[in-house]
């Protein structure tokens, strides 16, 4: 296929226009690999390939971060950035639409930055062939012209670090999953780790939080420092407004119980899922797309932030066939288990 340079070339500007908005507050972000808290494993992991490419004044290896949204991909990345003492530039996936596109943004990368890739699961398959012999070789391989006219150039670029996030691995091509030096992925937290997030953040939002208070907003934050921070800034909303100036554990309690976020983490949508199955398909198996279409939701959404809380937490099973309850998803509705589903599906 012949490829030309589009004519639509990323300004410097627009690189930071397509970096992806997370929904937690910037400054709420820690800036240095100290301050982020849980992945333990991964930091020091981490910590050995930083200081490894300072010593020898090179580029990092490329990263692939990988694992559940919300647990802190993209701010990994902007710390690997900060470690390394060098720029970053962010894109998503979907965004990269033409090999012009990525030649604008790779050429105006200075030596040893940061190019952070979010989503490239969703990245185009025409995009990506551009993209393998600028990691292994640093270079960007281009036709220009067209007909008897088109010839190939070559570029040499600066020597960088990708950085790619995906929440769905499986989806990326083998030939392109190969190509990072340093696969990482991320695991859900610990209500402890939670906690220790949840008092930081409610420090930088200059409010005041006693431990428990901390650790009841961490229990039902789905493992995921995302929700947490989000939990935490929605109770100290309702602490302000009710005229108080500590979050205890039994304020965070009435205002989780407001928000339907119930003890185990579970909110409106995360029920509406189950009691779907449990009524209308009598605890399952039942098809994702069934599901989508009745929840009229998109699959993705289904896929990626409904089900992988619940399968960890055991409310739900994945089978050939399709999703079923299990025992504890029916104690958690209130609703008498069918037979044979009491004690799960191979006991």
């Amino acid at each position: 296929m012949i490829m030309q340079p589009d004519s639509r070339a990323v300004k410097n500007d627009d690189l930071n226009a397509v970096s992806r908005v997370d929904d937690i507050d910037p400054a709420l972000r820690p800036q240095k690999l100290e301050e982020f808290i849980g992945q333990d494993h991964l930091k020091d992991n981490l910590r050995v390939f930083i200081k490894s490419a300072q010593s020898r004044d090179g580029a990092m290896d490329h990263v692939l971060l990988h694992g559940p949204p919300g647990l802190g991909k993209t701010t990994l990345a902007q710390i690997i950035s900060k470690e390394l003492g060098v720029g970053f530039r962010a894109t998503s996936g979907p965004i990269i639409t033409k090999a012009g596109d990525l030649a604008a943004i790779l050429t105006n990368l200075q030596p040893h930055d940061v190019l952070f890739i979010d989503e490239i699961h969703r990245l185009n398959s025409t995009v990506e062939e551009i993209l393998y012999p600028a990691m292994e070789d640093g270079k960007l391989d281009l036709i220009i012209g067209e007909g008897p006219a088109a010839r190939s150039v070559q570029i040499d670029l600066q020597p960088f670090t990708l950085v790619a996030a995906t929440t769905r691995s499986g989806l990326l091509t083998t030939p392109l999953r190969e190509r990072f030096g340093i696969p990482l992925r991320l695991e859900f937290y610990s209500p402890e780790q939670l906690a220790r997030i949840v008092s930081r953040n409610a420090r930088l939002l200059d409010m005041d939080i006693n431990d428990d208070g901390a650790l009841e907003i961490a229990k039902r934050s789905r493992g995921t420092p995302r929700v947490a921070g989000r939990l935490t800034r929605r109770v100290r909303d309702f602490v302000v407004v009710d005229g108080d100036t500590l979050i205890t554990a039994d304020a965070a309690n009435k205002a989780l119980n407001r928000l339907d976020v119930d003890h185990e983490g579970l909110d409106g949508m995360d029920k509406r899922y189950m009691r779907l199955i449990a009524e209308n398909y009598r605890g399952g198996p039942v098809g994702v797309e069934t599901l989508s279409a009745a929840l009229s939701e998109q699959r993705d959404v289904i896929e990626e932030t409904v089900e992988p809380y619940l399968l960890q937490q055991g409310f739900l099973q994945r089978t050939p066939r399709g999703r079923c309850l299990t025992g504890k998803a029916y104690g958690h509705l209130g609703l008498k288990a069918p037979n044979g589903i009491e004690k799960g599906l191979f006991d």
